[in-house]
C-alpha cells in the first residue's frame, strides 16, 4: 500500500480512535487518561525529517483539538514530539538504520529493546508537556508527577497491546 495513503488512513484512525472510545472513558482515579492518538507520530517513517515531522505532529494535534475542545493542547504536545522524534531515533539506532526512508519504527525494525525505549521516552514527554499544559502550573508536584507517570503507564499498555494486534512485525535486517 502507499505510504501516503496507509498514513492517512492511520491518521484518521487514530484520531476516531481517540475522538469516539478513549476519550470517553472516565479517567480512573483522577490519575490515569487514557492516549493513543500520538502512536501515529511514532509509526512514522524513519526517513521523515524534523521539518515535516513538527507539521504533520502540529497538524494532526491541531485536528484532535478541533475535535476535543482544547485549544492548542493536544498541537503543542504533538508539534514537541515531532521535533523531539528524529533526535530520539538517531540516539538509538545506527545511521544507516535511521535513513531508510520506507521503513517504519516497530519492534521488528529496530527489536525489542530500542523500541521500548523509543515509546517510553516520547510517552513520557508527550504526556509530562501534555499534563504541564492543563494545569499551567506545577501546583502539587507529587499529584502532577503521579499523573504524568500513571498516564503514561496506561499509555504504553495500549501502545504494546496495539502493536501486537496490528501486527506490524517486519524482519529485521
Amino acid at each position: 500500500m502507499n505510504n501516503i495513503l496507509k498514513n492517512t488512513i492511520r491518521f484518521v484512525l487514530f484520531l476516531l480512535i481517540q475522538i469516539i472510545i478513549l476519550n470517553e472513558v472516565p479517567p480512573l482515579h483522577q490519575f490515569i487518561t487514557p492516549y493513543i492518538y500520538f502512536l501515529f507520530l511514532l509509526w512514522l517513517p524513519f526517513g521523515t525529517n524534523r521539518i515535516t515531522m513538527t507539521l504533520v505532529g502540529f497538524v494532526f494535534g491541531y485536528s484532535l483539538d478541533l475535535f476535543t475542545n482544547t485549544p492548542g493542547l493536544h498541537a503543542a504536545a504533538c508539534t514537541l514530539l515531532g521535533y523531539l522524534r528524529p533526535t530520539v531515533l538517531n540516539l538509538l539506532l545506527a545511521q544507516e538504520a535511521s535513513e531508510e526512508v520506507n521503513k517504519e519504527p516497530s519492534i521488528g525494525s529496530m527489536g525489542w529493546g530500542p523500541y521500548f525505549i523509543y515509546v517510553f521516552v516520547l510517552t513520557f514527554v508527550h504526556h509530562f508537556y501534555l499534563v504541564l499544559l492543563e494545569w499551567l502550573q506545577f501546583g502539587n508536584f507529587t499529584y502532577f508527577i503521579g499523573k504524568v507517570i500513571t498516564t503514561s503507564l496506561m499509555s504504553l499498555l495500549l501502545i504494546f497491546l496495539t502493536e501486537l494486534i496490528m501486527n506490524r512485525r517486519k524482519l529485521k535486517r
